[in-house]
C-alpha cells in the first residue's frame, strides 16, 4: 500500500473507476460542445439569447438531482450496485446517440433532451459510485478510494472541457464530439461489465415508490438521522457551491478583470482542477490510510485564506504589458491553485466520513440526500450570484464574501465535530 495506485490494479475499484472516469469525461465533453457551439452559433439552433443559453443548459442538466435523487437512492439500495451500473451505461449509449441525431439534424430540442438525460445519468450513478466504494473497499482503503475518485472526476471534467472546446471550434464539430462519446459510453460499459457483484444488503424484497416528493424528503431524513453525516453532506455541499460559483465566474472575470483570452479562462480551470486533485493526493498521503477529519479543518481554513488572497489580488489587480508578464497574474494563479489543493484536501475526509458512518442498508439514499443538497447548494449559490451582480457587486468582492464564508464554515465543521465526532485530530 505504498501508493495510492496500487487500487487501480485491483478488479474491485479499477473498473468502478474507470466506469466513473469515462461517464465525467462524457457529461463535460457532450455539454461544453454543445455550450460553445450555442454561444458562438446561438442563431443557427434558436432563437433564444446566447446570454440565456448558459444557465438554461445548466439548469436543465441539474434538475434531475431534484426531481430523482432520492428514487436513485433506494433504488441503489435495494438492487445490485454493478448490475445498475451497466443498465445505467447503456442508458448512457443511447443517450449519445439522440445526441449524435441532434446534432446532425440542429435540433435544439433534441439536444436539450439529451442535456436533461445526461443529469439523469448522473444522478442515477451518484448513489451507485459512492456506495459501492466502503462495500469493495476496507475501512483504511476509504481515504485512498475516494482520493482516487475525486481527482479523477475533476481529471475528467478538465478533459472533457478542454476537448469540447477544442472540437466546438472544427467544423461538424458536434458530429464529431457526439460520435467519439458514443466510442467512450462503449467503453464505459465495458469497463462496468467487470465491476465485481455488490448485492443489496435489505434482506426482504422491497417495492419502490415513484413519489419523488416522498423520496426526496425521506432521502434527507435519513441522512438528517445521524448528525455527522448530516454535518459532512452540508460541508460537502459547501464545498460544491463555493466550486459552482468560481467555475460559473471565470469567464467574466478573465475577460473585465484580467482582460485575458479564452486561452487564460482554460488555464485557470486547469490550474484550479488539478490543484484538487493534486490536493486529493496529498490527503490521502497525510492521512495514512485512516480517516483524519482534521484535514477537513485544515483544508476549510486553507480555501478560506487563500481565496480571501485571490479576492484581495484580483480587487488591486492592474492590466499592463502582456497578460504573461505580469507578477500580479502569476499571484491569482498561485492562489486559484492553493484553493484547489485546500479543496482537495477538504472534500476527501468529508465523502469517507459519509460513507463510513451511514448505515450500510441505507446508505445509498443518503448519498442521494448529498446529490440533493449539493444540488440546492449550486443553484442557490448561483441566484445570489446573480442578484448580487445585480445590485452592482464586483466579482472580486463576490469572491472575497465567499472566502470569509468558508472561514465561518471551517468553525462551524470544528464545533459541530468535536460534538459529534470520537476522534477529530487524529
Amino acid at each position: 500500500m505504498s501508493t495510492p495506485l496500487y487500487l487501480l490494479k485491483t478488479r474491485r475499484f479499477a473498473p468502478l473507476f474507470g466506469t466513473q472516469f469515462l461517464g465525467a469525461f462524457n457529461d463535460n465533453l457532450f455539454k461544453n460542445t454543445l455550450a460553445v457551439l450555442l454561444t458562438f452559433q446561438a442563431s443557427e439552433w434558436t432563437s433564444l439569447s446566447s446570454a440565456l443559453l448558459a444557465p438554461l443548459i445548466g439548469a436543465i442538466f441539474i434538475l434531475p438531482f431534484f426531481l430523482f435523487s432520492g428514487i436513485a437512492g433506494e433504488i441503489a439500495d435495494i438492487f445490485d450496485k454493478a448490475r445498475l451500473a451497466r443498465i445505467v451505461k447503456v442508458w448512457e449509449i443511447f443517450l449519445m446517440i439522440l445526441a449524435l441525431i441532434g446534432f446532425a439534424m440542429h435540433s435544439f430540442v433534441t439536444l436539450m433532451i439529451v442535456i436533461f438525460g445526461m443529469g439523469m445519468h448522473s444522478t442515477l450513478f451518484g448513489p451507485i459510485k459512492y456506495s459501492i466504494i466502503p462495500q469493495h473497499m476496507g475501512e483504511n482503503e476509504l481515504v485512498t478510494a475516494n482520493a482516487l475518485v475525486e481527482s479523477g472526476t475533476f481529471a475528467a471534467i478538465l478533459l472533457g472541457t478542454i476537448l469540447g472546446g477544442t472540437l466546438s471550434a472544427v467544423e461538424n464539430g458536434g458530429i464529431i464530439a457526439a460520435t467519439a462519446s458514443i466510442v467512450i459510453a462503449l467503453i464505459g460499459y465495458a469497463f462496468s461489465r467487470y465491476i465485481p457483484a455488490a448485492p443489496s444488503s435489505h434482506t426482504s424484497t422491497t417495492t419502490v415508490s415513484l413519489n419523488i416528493f416522498t423520496q426526496t424528503s425521506q432521502a434527507i431524513r435519513l441522512s438528517y438521522r445521524n448528525k455527522m453525516v448530516f454535518l459532512s453532506i452540508l460541508a460537502i455541499s459547501w464545498f460544491w457551491l463555493y466550486g459552482a460559483l468560481l467555475l460559473s465566474q471565470f469567464p467574466a472575470f478573465v475577460q473585465s478583470v484580467l482582460m485575458g483570452d479564452e486561452k487564460t479562462v482554460t488555464l485557470l480551470l486547469s490550474l484550479f482542477t488539478l490543484g484538487i486533485g493534486a490536493g486529493s493526493f496529498l490527503c490521502e498521503r497525510l492521512s495514512h490510510h485512516s480517516l483524519r477529519i482534521s484535514l477537513v479543518v485544515i483544508g476549510a481554513i486553507g480555501m478560506g485564506l487563500s481565496g480571501i488572497d485571490f479576492s484581495l489580488s484580483a480587487a488591486h489587480f492592474t492590466a499592463s504589458g502582456t497578460l504573461y508578464s505580469n507578477p500580479q497574474f502569476f499571484h491569482i494563479l498561485l492562489d486559484l491553485t492553493l484553493i484547489g489543493i485546500f479543496g482537495g484536501l477538504y472534500s476527501v475526509p468529508l465523502y469517507a466520513l459519509m460513507q463510513s458512518k451511514s448505515d450500510v442498508v441505507s446508505r445509498s439514499r443518503i448519498i442521494a440526500a448529498n446529490n440533493i443538497l449539493n444540488a440546492l447548494f449550486m443553484v442557490s449559490g448561483a441566484v445570489a450570484t446573480m442578484l448580487m451582480l445585480g445590485k452592482g457587486f464586483s466579482i472580486s468582492t463576490i469572491f472575497l464574501m465567499i472566502a470569509i464564508g468558508t472561514l465561518m464554515v471551517a468553525g462551524v465543521i470544528t464545533v459541530g465535530l468535536k460534538k459529534y465526532s470520537i476522534r477529530i485530530t487524529e
